[in-house]
C-alpha cells in the first residue's frame, strides 16, 4: 500500500487538509473494510450509509470531496443518489463502487455525474489510488470502460442540443490556455496527461477545468466533454 498511500499523501499536502470521504454501501461489512481501508491509507471518513436515503440525508453535514457509492441500494437507487447529491454539493466528485460491469450501469453512473466508475474487484491500492484521482477531479474507470464512456460522450454530443432562448447572453470567452486545456479534456486525457502535455502543474490544469465549468455554467466533465465534441474540439 506504500505507493497509494505516499500519493494520498501529496494530495494532502497541496490542499492542507485530509480528503474527506464518504461511503455508501448496503453491505456492512463490505462497506466498513472500505472505510477502514481509506482511514488507514490517511483518508478523512466522514460518514457512511447503508441506503440511498441516508445518503442523502448525512452527505451535507458531511460535506465529503469524494462519495464513493454503490449503485445497488435499498430505499433510493445509487443513481438517483448521485444525481441528488451532485446537483446540491457543489464540488461533490462522486466514485461508483460497483459488482456491476454492465454498461447500461455504467453509462446510467457517468450520466448521473458520476466522475469514476471502479468495479468491486479491484484491490486496495487500485481503491485509494481512484479516491485521490477523483477528489482531483480525474476521470477513473476500471480498464475496458474509459472508451465506452468517451463513446458515450461522443453519441451524446451528436444529439441536437436544446435551443437557446431569445435574448440569452452569448457563452462568455475562454482565454487560449483554458480552450487548449477543453481540447484535451475532449480527447479523453487524464489531468496527469494534460499537465505533462502542455508542461503546466496538475493543479494548474485544475484550476482551468474549473473556471471554465463556472465560465459556461456547467456542472460536471460530463457536461464539459460534451460541450468541447459538438464544438469539435476533439478533432485535429
Amino acid at each position: 500500500m506504500g505507493e497509494g498511500r505516499r500519493a494520498v499523501n501529496e494530495v494532502q499536502n497541496q490542499a492542507e487538509r485530509p480528503i474527506r470521504v464518504m461511503v455508501v454501501d448496503d453491505h456492512p461489512m463490505w462497506r466498513d473494510a472500505v472505510a477502514r481501508d481509506l482511514a488507514e491509507a490517511g483518508f478523512d471518513v466522514t460518514a457512511t450509509a447503508g441506503d440511498g436515503e441516508q445518503a442523502v440525508r448525512r452527505a451535507p453535514a458531511a460535506t465529503p470531496d469524494v462519495l464513493v457509492l454503490d449503485l445497488n441500494l435499498p430505499a433510493k437507487p445509487g443513481v438517483q443518489v448521485c444525481k441528488e447529491l451532485v446537483g446540491t454539493l457543489p464540488g461533490l466528485r462522486v466514485l461508483v463502487l460497483s459488482a456491476s460491469g454492465e454498461h447500461a450501469d455504467v453509462l446510467e453512473a457517468v450520466k448521473s455525474g458520476a466522475t469514476g466508475y471502479l468495479l468491486k474487484s479491484a484491490s486496495t491500492e487500485e481503491l485509494i489510488d481512484a479516491v485521490r484521482r477523483t477528489a482531483a477531479g480525474d476521470p477513473v474507470f476500471t480498464p475496458g470502460l474509459a472508451g465506452l464512456v468517451l463513446g458515450e460522450y461522443r453519441r451524446l454530443a451528436s444529439e441536437p442540443a436544446p435551443a437557446a432562448g431569445a435574448g440569452e447572453p452569448e457563452a462568455p470567452r475562454l482565454t487560449d490556455r483554458e480552450t487548449e486545456v477543453l481540447r484535451l479534456v475532449a480527447k479523453g486525457l487524464s489531468y496527469k496527461q494534460i499537465a505533462e502535455r502542455l508542461v503546466i502543474s496538475h493543479r494548474t490544469v485544475q484550476n482551468h477545468v474549473q473556471n471554465t465549468l463556472g465560465k459556461l455554467q456547467l456542472h460536471n466533465r460530463v457536461e464539459l466533454v460534451r460541450y468541447a465534441i459538438e464544438r469539435g474540439l476533439d478533432e485535429g
